[in-house]
């Protein structure tokens, strides 16, 4: 049984498939998820992950992002936290998941490949790797 579902939703387009995938999950009313975002430092800004390119418009607000978790929240039918924090995503992803002792982690990928994903880097790739628990990748597909 899931205790506890971490899911890393940013500010991509998969966001809203992250959270339908969670929907269709089968937990039990005693799990608990915690939506979390994480907003990139300078530092990891400057290697930008390919789950996360530079885009023309600018990042989302703090309160743009408490927003749009708390809507989140609402449509979940099991007890939910919000979690927003500052560093690198996939370090901050992997803390937060042994902070919460996370039986899985739901998290989207862009699905970039060659060049792309090989120069810069892939967040949920690196999740993969060195998460704690399960990890369940959504694709755009």
């Amino acid at each position: 049984m899931l205790k506890t579902i971490l899911v890393a939703l940013d500010d991509s387009d998969i966001k809203d498939k992250v959270i339908e995938t969670l929907q269709q999950l089968m937990v039990s009313e005693d799990t608990k998820v915690i939506l979390s975002h994480v907003f990139p430092t300078l530092e990891s800004q400057i290697e930008i992950p390919a789950d996360r390119p530079l885009s023309a418009t600018p990042a989302l607000s703090y309160l743009q992002v408490e927003k749009q978790l708390q809507s989140y929240q609402a449509q979940l039918s099991v007890k939910s936290e919000l979690e927003m924090v500052t560093g690198d995503p996939a370090e901050e992803i992997i803390r937060l998941a042994n902070i919460y002792k996370a039986d899985l982690i739901v998290i989207g990928s862009r699905g970039l490949t060659g060049m792309n994903r090989i120069v810069q880097g892939s967040v949920s790739g690196e999740v993969v790797e060195q998460a704690p628990c399960s990890v369940l990748v959504v694709k755009h597909k």
